[in-house]
């Protein structure tokens, strides 16, 4: 499947440069594409130029509000980042014009962080533009959720997060959820454990993607996942991860075929490892059984895929996923590793979006308290001083 990926302020921008990454991965082992451009959208001059991997010239680089910010961003204010997403949209349509590929596109996939101010409040604008222009392709959008400390220190970021999951569910195909929380590590530097963390949210579509654009027929799988099966399979809320299973990358001829009923239950064993793995590691915490629909995709070297294999893969996400239409493929490899991708959409109900919306509602209210209280306020201090006299 083909991307065409836009990122959204600093976050949106930074895991869209690793989306580049994962792109000149695939052109060197896969010798495929998985994108037809890449850009990255922000009102902050200085963001934009840290990026590593996407083009630095001003047609992938595209920055907006520069009348109104002067290049130095909006703040956590999601209503200013719509407002300049509306006014300067028509410059991320004229840019994504400019790719060369722009016609293989497959999809769209709009990329923002919940918590801030540019991406969180122009990600809904720009999908709606998106949609509006090209009738017929999906648009997706992938939110990545605050950290704990910034939900505790600031309920604006809390805020932000809830418009900005309601705004865009209703306007995108499919919407991924990514909860930073899930990735970090508690030894690592501030700097390393925020280039890990966009790295793990990009890499579940690294063989998702590949699986249908590879060109080698040793490479094409038996059932193979293409860019057909992911629109049907992702709708509304979706979550996704991957799991890997380490298996020799070299065997003697002897060795190849499982010759006891113990070598080949060790064999289905590692695939279902992989595949509790792929669901310890899904993007966000949910339920299989609230999910409409499902994906899994088994990426091995040829000789550790067989029909047992697959068969315990799809009993098995059955038994936890038993209200999901199940769509499946298999992706031959050469590489010591077996790796299973799980994809969960249509979720009906997901326990941290139903606790933002209800935070969020409770600090509209608060607000409104507040504000009402501060007039009162001053409106007494006005009418206590409304007997002396002013001096201008």
């Amino acid at each position: 499947m083909k991307l065409m990926v836009i990122g959204l302020g600093q976050c949106g921008s930074r895991v869209a440069d690793e989306f580049v990454r994962l792109n000149r991965k695939a052109e060197i082992e896969r010798r495929s594409n998985i994108l037809t451009g890449a850009f990255a959208v922000n009102t902050d001059q200085a963001d934009l130029t840290g990026l590593t991997y996407i083009n630095s010239d001003y047609l992938h680089r595209i920055l907006i509000g520069g009348r109104k910010t002067w290049g130095h961003g909006v703040g956590k204010v999601n209503e200013m980042g719509a407002e300049l997403a509306k006014e300067d949209g028509d410059k991320v349509i004229d840019a994504i014009r400019t790719a060369p590929r722009f016609y293989e596109t497959h999809s769209f996939l709009l990329i923002a962080g919940g918590a801030g101010g540019t991406g969180s409040g122009a990600i809904s604008v720009i999908s709606q533009m998106l949609k509006e222009r090209y009738i017929g392709k999906p648009v997706y959008a992938l939110v990545v959720l605050p950290f704990e400390h910034e939900e505790m220190a600031e309920m604006r970021s809390v805020y932000n997060t809830a418009t900005c999951l309601k705004s865009i569910h209703t306007i995108a195909d499919g919407v991924f959820l990514a909860d930073n929380q899930r990735y970090v590590r508690k030894d690592a530097s501030l700097s390393t454990n925020l280039q890990r963390i966009n790295r793990q949210i990009v890499e579940p579509f690294y063989d998702v993607l590949c699986a249908g654009e590879v060109t080698k027929f040793k490479h094409v799988g038996a059932k193979t996942l293409d860019a057909g099966d992911i629109i049907q399979s992702v709708d509304g809320w979706t979550v996704i991860g991957v799991g890997r299973t380490e298996v020799p990358a070299f065997r003697f001829p002897w060795e190849r075929a499982a010759s006891s009923f113990r070598e080949k239950s060790r064999e289905t064993l590692k695939a279902m490892q992989a595949m509790d793995a792929a669901l310890s590691e899904l993007s966000l915490n949910c339920n299989p059984e609230d999910a409409g629909r499902a994906l899994y995709l088994l990426a091995a070297p040829p000789q550790e895929m067989n029909m047992d294999i697959a068969k315990g893969l799809g009993d098995y996400l059955r038994e936890l996923a038993q209200n999901a239409v199940i769509r499946s493929g298999d992706f031959p490899r050469e590489r010591g590793a077996i790796d299973v991708t799980i994809v969960f959409s249509q979720l009906a109900f997901v326990q941290k979006i139903r606790d933002y919306y209800d935070r969020a509602s409770a600090f509209v209210r608060n607000q409104r308290e507040r504000i009402k209280e501060t007039t009162s306020r001053l409106r007494d201090m006005e009418d206590a001083a409304k007997d002396l006299p002013t001096l201008i």
